[in-house]
C-alpha cells in the first residue's frame, strides 16, 4: 500500500515543522514492503516562512514535498493536493491538518481500517472518540446545528464532516475530483456527498483530537461562514443551480464582513 497525505498549510511556520517531525518518525517505523508513502505539503497563500520550515523537513525526510500556491483556501489546496498525488502511483490519496490536531497514532487509523471500503474518516463525536480539551457547550451545540443541516440537506449518515483526517482509494479520488465544486467550509462535504453519489462506501472512526494551540478560530464568523456554504453548495446540487450567478455576488459581500 502506498499512501499520500496531503497537508494543506496556511501561515503554519511555528507548528508545521513538529508536525512534520512526528508524522515522519511514526510512519517510517512502519515501512515495509507492504508499506510506503509520501507527504505533500500544499502551502497555499502564505505570508510566513512556512516553505522554510518545510524545506528543512525535507533536508531529514525524502518522502516530504511540497507545492506552494499563491491562491489560498483549504479546500483548493486540498484539491490541488489530490491533483498532485494522482500523478503518483499512490493505492490511497487522504489529507490532514498540520497543526497535529490529529497525531500520526490517530491517521494510521485511517490507513489500518481502509480495506474494504473506499474511504475512512475521522469523527471526533462518535462514540470512543476523545477531544483535548473538552469542547465548550457552545461550540459543540453550532457543530451539532450544523450537522443537522448538513445531513438534512445532502441525506449524507456522517457525524463530524468537518474533522481534517480523511482517507480515500485512489479510484474515488479519480472519479469525483473534477466535480468538486466548493473550496471553502463545505469541501468536505461536497466531497463526502459526491461520494455518495457515485455509491462509494466511506466509514467513520472515532478519532483522538487535541485542540491546538495557536488556532485562529473564531466561532461567530465561522459559523455565519457555514452555514452560508451549506446553503450555497445545496443549490449548487439542485436544479436552480444557475440561481448562484445572482446570489454568488450576495455570498462574496457576506464572506467579505465576516472574514
Amino acid at each position: 500500500m502506498k499512501v499520500s497525505i496531503i497537508m494543506p498549510a496556511y501561515n503554519e511556520e511555528k507548528r508545521i515543522g513538529r508536525t512534520l517531525e512526528a508524522y515522519s518518525s511514526f510512519l517510517n517505523e512502519k515501512l515495509d514492503k507492504r508499506f510506503d508513502y509520501q507527504i505533500l505539503v500544499v502551502i497555499n497563500g502564505t505570508r510566513d516562512k512556512t516553505e522554510e520550515v518545510v524545506r528543512e523537513g525535507i533536508k531529514k525526510n525524502k518522502r516530504i514535498k511540497f507545492i506552494n500556491l499563491k491562491r489560498a483556501g483549504k479546500g483548493y489546496a486540498i484539491s490541488q493536493g489530490f491533483y498532485e498525488s494522482l500523478k503518483g502511483d499512490f493505492d490511497n490519496i487522504g489529507f490532514v491538518d498540520a497543526d497535529m490536531a490529529t497525531s500520526p497514532e490517530q491517521y494510521w487509523r485511517l490507513i489500518e481500517k481502509i480495506n474494504g471500503y473506499d474511504g475512512m474518516i475521522a469523527d471526533r463525536y462518535m462514540k470512543g472518540s476523545k477531544i483535548t480539551p473538552s469542547f465548550s457547550f457552545r461550540r459543540i451545540a453550532v457543530s451539532r446545528i450544523f450537522n443537522f443541516l448538513v445531513r438534512s440537506f445532502f441525506a449524507i449518515p456522517y457525524g463530524d464532516t468537518q474533522c481534517g483526517a480523511k482517507l480515500f482509494k485512489r479510484n474515488a479520488i479519480e472519479q469525483i475530483i473534477s466535480k468538486i465544486g466548493m473550496t471553502q467550509w463545505a469541501y468536505d462535504i461536497d466531497l463526502l456527498y459526491l461520494c455518495k453519489l457515485n455509491g462509494f462506501r466511506i466509514k467513520s472512526v472515532p478519532t483522538e483530537w487535541i485542540e491546538a494551540q495557536g488556532s485562529t478560530l473564531n466561532l461567530n464568523k465561522a459559523s455565519i461562514q457555514m452555514i452560508f456554504a451549506i446553503f450555497q453548495l445545496r443549490i449548487l446540487k439542485s436544479r436552480f443551480k444557475s440561481a448562484l450567478k445572482v446570489i454568488s455576488p450576495i455570498v462574496d459581500f457576506t464572506y467579505k464582513l465576516v472574514r
